[in-house]
């Protein structure tokens, strides 16, 4: 039979389903959309519901595992019963005689390419929850807000969609002249005053929440070094909110360049709606006519996080734009715009480098066409980390085997061909580096371990199949089942542009990114208002997931639940034979079948499957379970 239809699924949005708070943020973007004023936030913000779902929402984030200063991880937290949970997080937000004070940030500075370093701000895993309970209530109430031009650290935004736009505006719109704007250190020099009469315009207006975001802001930093400095500017790269943040910052420059062209008011006034394919649309270009006949600047921005390029037609009007912006920049936002990284870059004569990739545009006949590459710097670096790990597999590491480190490498040519194969050009940039992969890969495993490089002698899943099944390029280790995928079997993609219909927060917005799930909600809840003394936070949280991925039905006899008392959580392993509350140690059954699967006494078995008269197929299952329970 063929497989059914997959469900459209956003991990976000079903973990908001599965704490029922979906509903809260569409209400508050809605009332965002509407002008209004929010003076009561921090009663959502600590709502059981909100910090439930922030631990489910950080939990599957790899930095939760990452240690602050007070050298706890998530685990900690996970361990502890749901109530235990609540009770601290709502303590240190408001219960605390001193008001929040949050633990110090550890600082922890990462290389960059160029060798210099970038200053991470670790928060300790408490203050990490509370500013995901944060981030939740209010990411809805600032999307309502947001430019559409902006795509960095946004639902459903991605490069992808940043890049899309860029080729549109060069392509289409025949924007050559690209301003590269770099604003000097600028998540360590927000200014906060300003960030907080930004949120204030915005509408975020519960002065408790102000106090807890100024605290998050000049929380203490702790250096390598063991040294304290309490910052007076800044948002702590590496906080969970700090992102949100520094979209609030620059939301005004989005609005702003907006509003000189894109959305002047000229626009709406020559504009007119007409009909395309059975839609009433607003045509804008009317009112561009009118205003290329004025002295207005033409420009359009496209932004991701700090990152952002400003596009015009011609060169008079991108240096005139460059020094509006940068007085901009300069006088309302108080940041420093680096002269020697800020420039006008005519894209018919050299590429402009933006996310990685350069751009420029070649003629085609007639016209101009976008021709980008991997960044040259990039290229050499994805380069080096791709030679690196193919001497490896030559000579793995200490503790690691020749199948790890293959399985390493693989994930790496993933995850450069997926990010760079919107490039136009991103076959012949793979090919340079896949020269350099194999020739290290055929001479060090010939002459270092005797191993060999072969064509053959390997299989491929039905998924590798897909993607590489077709390539003469696909290499194996003798030996080795895995195969080494090929960096350079990859082709270029059409970089797609997000749907101005597409939203996180509205019902018709979701219908092209999720489907809801066809499960009871109602017993959904019920499990998550069940109050939790032995049993711990993850252990709930699975226990939402196993409802989910059961599709509401036990698991022994494949029966609809119809309430949450019939709910019953087994653990396949016990604890006593070290078994843990974790997903994948937990079965969710009806609980009458748990006296079955639980009982060592044979007597009582034999009463209990006399009460209940089992089928021959459930009896089966429950066999299964007593097996890994050694009964």
């Amino acid at each position: 039979m063929p497989k059914g239809k997959k469900n459209l699924c956003v991990d976000s949005l079903r973990h908001a389903e599965y704490y029922d708070m979906q509903s809260t943020f569409d209400n508050l973007y809605q009332k965002s959309k509407e002008g209004e004023v929010f003076t009561n936030l921090m009663e959502l913000i600590l709502d059981r519901n909100n910090i439930l779902l922030a631990y489910r929402n950080i939990k599957s984030n790899t930095g939760s595992y990452t240690a602050g200063t007070d050298n706890l991880t998530i685990n900690d937290i996970g361990c502890l019963p749901p109530e235990e949970v609540i009770r601290r997080v709502r303590y240190y937000v408001t219960g605390s005689q001193h008001g929040y004070r949050p633990k110090p940030v550890r600082r922890k500075e990462i290389p960059k390419p160029n060798g210099s370093t970038r200053p991470l701000g670790i928060p300790c895993i408490w203050d990490r929850l509370i500013q995901q309970c944060i981030k939740q209530i209010l990411e809805p109430i600032c999307e309502a807000k947001f430019s559409n031009n902006s795509y960095g650290f946004r639902p459903n935004r991605s490069v992808e969609h940043a890049i899309s736009k860029t080729y549109s505006l060069l392509q289409r719109s025949h924007l050559h002249y690209v301003l590269e704007f770099d604003i000097k250190g600028f998540f360590d020099n927000v200014n906060h005053s300003k960030l907080i009469k930004q949120m204030w315009t915005m509408g975020i207006r519960d002065k408790q929440l102000i106090y807890v975001i100024k605290q998050i802001l000049k929380a203490p930093v702790r250096m390598q070094d063991g040294s304290t400095i309490i910052p007076d500017k800044g948002t702590p790269q590496g906080g969970i909110i700090s992102p949100l943040l520094a979209n609030i910052v620059l939301n005004e420059l989005d609005h702003w360049v907006e509003s000189q062209w894109q959305e002047n008011p000229i626009v709406y006034e020559k504009g007119k709606e007409r009909m395309i394919r059975n839609s009433v649309v607003f045509d804008r270009s009317h009112g561009y006519t009118v205003m290329r006949r004025t002295s207005l600047k033409e420009m359009y921005i496209v932004r991701y996080a700090d990152d952002f390029r400003i596009f015009c037609r011609d060169r008079e009007v991108a240096e005139r734009t460059m020094i509006a912006v940068t007085d901009w920049i300069t006088t309302r936002l108080k940041l420093e715009v680096s002269p020697e990284k800020t420039r006008i870059i005519n894209v018919r004569k050299r590429y402009s480098e933006f996310l990685g990739f350069k751009i420029k545009v070649r003629t085609k006949g007639k016209k101009y066409v976008v021709n980008s590459h991997i960044c040259d710097k990039k290229q050499i670096a994805e380069k080096e980390k791709l030679v690196e790990q193919a001497k490896r597999i030559a000579r793995p590491r200490q503790g690691y085997t020749q199948l790890t480190e293959i399985t390493l490498f693989d994930e790496m040519v993933l995850g450069i061909q997926n990010y760079y194969r919107i490039a136009t050009c991103i076959s012949l940039d793979c090919k340079d580096i896949h020269r350099a992969v194999m020739t290290v890969l055929t001479n060090r495993l010939n002459t270092e371990t005797g191993s060999r490089l072969m064509r053959t002698g390997g299989t491929m899943t039905e998924s590798e199949k897909e993607l590489y099944g077709s390539s003469k390029m696909i290499r194996y280790v003798s030996g080795i089942e895995r195969p080494i995928y090929p960096i350079a079997y990859v082709k270029y993609k059409v970089a797609i542009g997000i749907s101005s219909s597409v939203c996180c927060y509205t019902k018709e917005g979701r219908t092209k990114l999720h489907e809801n799930l066809k499960i009871n909600h109602r017993i959904m809840s019920e499990l998550i208002s069940q109050k939790m003394i032995n049993h711990s936070l993850e252990y709930m949280d699975c226990r939402q997931s196993l409802f989910s991925a059961q599709k509401g039905k036990c698991s022994v006899s494949g029966e609809e639940f119809v309430s949450a008392d019939e709910v019953g959580c087994c653990l396949k392993k016990p604890k006593e034979l070290d078994g843990r509350e974790q997903y994948h140690n937990m079965v969710l059954v009806k609980k009458k079948y748990l006296p079955l699967i639980l009982e060592e006494d044979e007597q009582k078995l034999q009463e209990y499957i006399n009460a209940i008269k089992p089928e021959k197929k459930h009896l089966t299952k429950i066999n299964k379970l007593r097996e890994l329970r050694k009964l």
